[in-house]
C-alpha cells in the first residue's frame, strides 16, 4: 500500500510539474564578472548595458555585476563564462587568446595602427571573424570595449629603442605572444598576476611592465616605475561577452535587445575611456613621471617579425585575418 501511494504522489507531482509553465532561464538574475573598480569606464559601461537590457525587456532579464574580480581571476572567469557558470563578463582578448586563436590575432604587437582604426575593424569584418571563433568556444561578443594602447614603464630609464629593453625583467600578461614580444627585444619576460605587479616593482623583483595609462595610474604603478615610454605596442580591444549557454536560453527578441545594449554600452565606454586616459596622463605627469614619445617605431616593429612568423607557422589558417588587419588603412 505504501509503495502504491508513493508512486501515486510521484505521478501526481510529475503531472502538476508538466502542467505548469517552465520559468525561463532569462527571468533569473544574470551574474556578470568585471575586474575593475565600480567607477572605471568599463564598469560604468557594463552597468549601462544591464540597465538597458532590464528596461527594454520589461524586467524579464535582470542582472548583477560583480566588480573588483570578486568572482575570480580573469582566466578563471573566462572559463566559467564559457561553461555558463557566469552569464556575462568583460574580458581582455589577450588572456582569451590562449584558448581562442582568432582572439589572439589582436595580441600581435603593432597589428593595429591606431585606436580609431581598431574601432573600425572590430566593428566590421575583423570583429565578425573573431566573434565567430569566440562563439565556437562558448562566448558571444556583444560589444568591443576600448582598453587603449599599452606602453612600457619601468624604474630604470626611458625606452627609445628595442635595445633599451635588453636585460630588463618585464611583467607581461599570461600569453605566449607577449613573452615572445619582450624576448625578441632581449628582455626577460615575466608573466605574473596583475595584483602582484606593484609590490614586485617596489621590491625590484621586476624592472618594469606594460599597460595603458589608466591602469598605470589607477594601480599607483607610476609611483614605483617613473619612466613611461609611449611605444603603444599593443592595442588590444576588450569584449563584453555573454556565455553562449545563457545566450541560447534567450528568445530572438531578447537576443536583439541584448546585442543592441552591448553596442550602446561600447559607445559609452569608449567615450569615457578617452576622458579617463587624458586625466590619467595628466595625473602621472604631475606625479613626477618622465613620459617620452617614440620618434621612430619601425625598429620595434621590425623586431616583432619573429613573433609573427612563429604565430603564423602555428596558425596558418589565420593568415587571412592577420593580413586583413595588418594591411588595412
Amino acid at each position: 500500500m505504501f509503495v502504491l501511494r508513493t508512486n501515486f504522489f510521484k505521478a501526481l507531482t510529475l503531472a502538476v510539474g508538466l502542467a505548469l509553465p517552465v520559468a525561463s532561464a532569462s527571468a533569473a538574475e544574470l551574474r556578470g564578472w568585471n575586474i575593475h573598480v565600480e567607477d572605471y569606464p568599463v564598469s560604468i559601461g557594463m552597468e549601462s548595458f544591464m540597465k538597458e537590457v532590464t528596461e527594454k525587456t520589461g524586467g524579464e532579464i535582470t542582472g548583477k555585476i560583480f566588480h573588483n574580480g570578486v568572482l575570480g581571476s580573469q582566466p578563471d572567469a573566462i572559463e566559467q563564462t564559457r561553461l555558463g557558470v557566469i552569464d556575462f563578463g568583460e574580458f581582455n582578448l589577450g588572456p582569451m587568446g590562449q584558448s581562442i586563436p582568432e582572439a589572439n590575432v589582436v595580441s600581435l604587437p603593432f597589428i593595429f595602427k591606431s585606436i580609431p582604426q581598431m574601432y573600425r575593424l572590430m566593428d566590421g569584418e575583423a570583429g565578425e571573424a573573431i566573434g565567430k571563433g569566440m562563439e565556437a568556444k562558448g562566448l558571444v561578443p556583444l560589444g568591443w570595449y576600448d582598453a587603449g594602447a599599452r606602453s612600457f614603464y619601468n624604474s630604470i630609464k626611458p625606452i627609445n629603442t628595442p635595445d633599451d629593453i635588453k636585460g630588463m625583467k618585464v611583467r607581461v600578461m599570461s600569453n605566449d605572444l607577449f613573452v615572445g614580444m619582450v624576448e625578441s627585444m632581449g628582455g626577460n619576460a615575466t608573466p605574473m598576476a596583475f595584483a602582484e605587479v606593484f609590490q614586485s616593482l617596489k621590491t625590484n623583483v621586476i624592472d618594469g611592465a606594460e599597460n595603458n595609462p589608466p591602469s598605470y595610474e589607477s594601480t599607483s604603478h607610476y609611483e614605483v616605475a617613473k619612466y613611461y615610454s609611449l611605444t603603444e605596442h599593443l592595442i588590444i580591444p576588450e569584449c563584453l561577452c555573454m556565455s553562449k549557454k545563457t545566450w541560447d536560453k534567450l528568445t530572438p527578441e531578447q537576443q536583439a535587445i541584448v546585442k543592441e545594449a552591448g553596442r550602446n554600452s561600447a559607445e559609452l565606454q569608449r567615450k569615457l575611456w578617452a576622458e579617463r586616459e587624458k586625466a590619467s596622463m595628466e595625473k602621472v605627469i604631475a606625479g613626477g613621471v618622465t613620459v617620452n614619445e617614440i620618434a621612430d617605431k619601425k625598429p620595434f616593429q621590425d623586431a616583432m617579425e619573429p613573433v609573427y612568423e612563429a604565430f603564423l607557422a602555428e596558425n596558418p589558417d589565420l593568415a587571412d585575418l592577420v593580413n586583413l588587419i595588418r594591411n588595412a588603412d
